[in-house]
């Protein structure tokens, strides 16, 4: 079993100072060895059939892979003896991260999308390394020792699981300071295997939106807390003295900084908000089931600030994540018409987006506009028909049901 944990660590000037010039080094071998790779494929990638039989064919260079670029590291040393004060097994995990980024420009992913294409990364733009080893005991108390940064002091909040070793740590540079992530595995523990079926008891559908940032199947609803919305007026605030400043000066930097820290308390609030409302439907139900979105389409609409604020898809993978920690499931389904099909009777009723109220002309059902389409979603992931599964509520005069608000802890 694997897992991660994230800890704020203090290093002190010195330290500061080492992990700024790694990150910097970095940063250049980075772009280096990417420009390499571009350069090879720039002049390789026509195939020799179909180039002009007037020109010379020139000889091919040696694809620069993984292990060459490795390998090249020697030399790069020898040329540029700043290097050798990093961790040489830090140095290839940034030949990973080369290799990694243009693997992922030509291979499509478990979707069949393929991502664009690498770039290089301008100054200050390289933020983490990663030691891939490091020893068991390295954690001594209230500190953690890196290899050739030294002692650091460590604010655990939380103790590591009995049982689990470290695998590798990434010191990451974020707006309020530095943290440690170590990743952490116990060989003992099995991954967890799903093999929840869905059915109509254990099963929780769920409608995001934004008028409420999630209504479900049993008619409660999580108040979307719109948080970047809230804070806009002090960001207005802060990036107006960011743009009084003289670009690159001390007191820009300092007015930079500020605007950044703003900006990720607001994601710190937003992610908070995803986890306890994920752990609050876990707790409810053994299988989630929600509208399979195009969210990165919708981002680009008009509601794009409203969507992205929520925070959709940030939300869905945290809670597909603890789902499958906990041996539970999410289930994403098809989002046509779920909110103008009757969830009663099963017949299509047109609505404008205003009208949040269902009330089908053919049952006689009236019910709120996003509970509907939350139990439409229930019963798609079921895979019971409407009439089957709700089929025990057909013409019994069902009043109209309002969304009651699940308590945030």
């Amino acid at each position: 079993m694997r897992t991660a944990y994230q800890y704020k660590f203090r290093p002190n000037k010195e330290q500061i100072a080492t992990i700024q010039l790694w990150l910097e080094l970095l940063r250049r071998q980075y772009n280096y060895r990417l420009g390499e790779r571009f350069s090879w494929w720039s002049e390789n990638r026509c195939p020799v059939n179909a180039c002009p039989l007037v020109m010379p064919i020139p000889q091919l260079r040696d694809n620069p892979d993984y292990y060459s670029q490795k390998k090249d590291l020697v030399n790069t040393k020898d040329k540029f003896p700043e290097y050798k004060l990093i961790h040489s097994q830090v140095c290839q995990d940034c030949i990973k991260r080369v290799k990694l980024a243009f693997d992922r420009w030509f291979k499509a992913d478990k979707n069949g999308q393929r991502l664009g294409k690498p770039r290089f990364k301008g100054k200050g733009r390289y933020r983490s390394f990663t030691y891939p080893q490091i020893k068991l005991n390295c954690i001594e108390g209230n500190q953690i020792n890196l290899p050739k940064i030294g002692k650091v002091k460590l604010i655990q909040h939380r103790p590591i699981p009995e049982g689990f070793i470290i695998k590798t740590v990434t010191i990451s540079r974020k707006a309020d300071g530095y943290y440690v992530t170590l990743s952490l595995e116990d060989k003992s523990v099995p991954a967890l295997t799903t093999k929840v079926e869905p059915t109509l008891k254990n099963t929780l559908g769920i409608d995001m939106g934004l008028k409420e940032f999630l209504v479900t199947s049993e008619g409660e609803s999580v108040p979307i807390p719109q948080y970047y919305r809230k804070s806009q007026q002090r960001l207005k605030t802060l990036q107006k003295r960011l743009s009084r400043k003289k670009k690159g000066s001390k007191r820009w930097l300092k007015a930079l900084l500020s605007v950044a820290k703003q900006h990720k308390k607001v994601a710190d609030r937003r992610k908070d908000f995803h986890f306890k409302t994920a752990n609050e439907l876990l707790s409810k139900a053994e299988v989630i089931a929600h509208e399979n979105l195009n969210i990165k389409g919708l981002a680009k609409s008009r509601l794009s600030k409203s969507i992205n604020d929520a925070g959709w898809g940030q939300f869905l993978s945290i809670l597909t994540v603890k789902a499958e920690n906990a041996g539970q499931k999410t289930i994403g389904v098809n989002p046509k018409n779920t909110s103008q099909d009757c969830s009663n009777c099963g017949k299509k009723v047109d609505k404008e987006l205003n009208i949040r109220t269902h009330s089908c002309p053919h049952c006689g059902i009236a019910i709120d506009r996003d509970v509907n389409a939350a139990i439409n979603i229930k019963n798609r992931a079921v895979g019971h028909s409407v009439l089957k599964a709700r089929g025990v509520r057909r013409g019994t005069g069902t009043a109209k049901r309002e969304a009651h608000t699940i308590p945030q802890g």
